[in-house]
């Protein structure tokens, strides 16, 4: 998927569920770190904070605490929504959300001491554009092994047919030619165990794992095949594969 499929996608899935992806149950082992809590690590209480990709801003609400503003942004109006849904419930007067490309980022230049980014496409040079002079950028990504066993079944995945890495490669690229010279990179690759069906269904359904999951009756069919195979006393088994970055402006 490209930017724009991307914002289509998860414009439609958001008015379909509202963002609420808590029903899920899910349990990883061997996961390294906890990306928000590396980011509320690195946070001083009177930093300014962006969160680019915020979806429906439950994490970054989580943090609130952390600084002293913190403004999540997303291009997908169906997520802002959701997040200022979760705003309000939550009553946090020092976190904003608003509508915003990734790719043209209006705040001032040099206006945050820390910028965050889960799951979600940033544009290196936009990054280093609002952060401030030794500010740090911190991303966690989805690398191309996630859910090997689930792309193997099906035969197709959004990262399917990439060499591992090549994802981290080209944003350490673009982040060194956008200025960034301290750079650090993290990996994992945890046990990830669902539930139930019902909770491996929900995920692939509204999230882009299988490209056009659901729209041939023989997806089904794959999927109870690959349960019945995946199957533990733990739940059903896939893995979580991520990385992370860690640059200083």
């Amino acid at each position: 998927m490209n930017g724009s499929e991307y914002k289509a996608f998860y414009d439609q899935v958001g008015k379909l569920n509202g963002w609420n992806f808590s029903q899920v149950k899910a349990a990883s082992e061997g996961a390294k770190w906890d990306f928000f809590d590396e980011v509320a690590k690195r946070c001083k209480k009177t930093d300014f904070l962006l969160d680019i990709g915020t979806g429906g801003g439950e994490a970054l609400l989580a943090i609130a605490d952390a600084a002293q503003l913190l403004v999540g942004i997303d291009q997908s109006e169906g997520m802002i929504h959701t997040a200022a849904k979760n705003l309000a419930d939550a009553k946090a007067t020092n976190v904003r959300f608003v509508q915003m490309e990734a790719e043209h980022i209006t705040f001032p230049p040099n206006f945050f001491d820390v910028v965050s980014c889960r799951h979600s496409e940033f544009c290196a040079h936009e990054v280093a554009k609002v952060l401030a002079p030794s500010g740090v950028f911190l991303t966690q990504q989805v690398s191309e092994a996630d859910k090997y066993n689930l792309t193997q079944a099906f035969g197709r995945g959004q990262r399917s047919v990439i060499r591992s890495g090549t994802l981290k490669e080209k944003y350490l690229h673009e982040l060194a030619e956008a200025g960034f010279a301290d750079m650090q990179s993290y990996e994992y690759d945890a046990a990830e165990y669902f539930r139930t069906y019902e909770d491996l269904l929900f995920l692939l359904k509204h999230a882009p794992i299988i490209p056009n999951f659901g729209q041939s009756d023989q997806d089904f069919a794959i999927l109870r095949d690959f349960v019945e195979v995946n199957q533990s006393a733990k739940g059903i088994r896939t893995n979580s594969a991520r990385f992370m970055i860690v640059a200083r402006k």
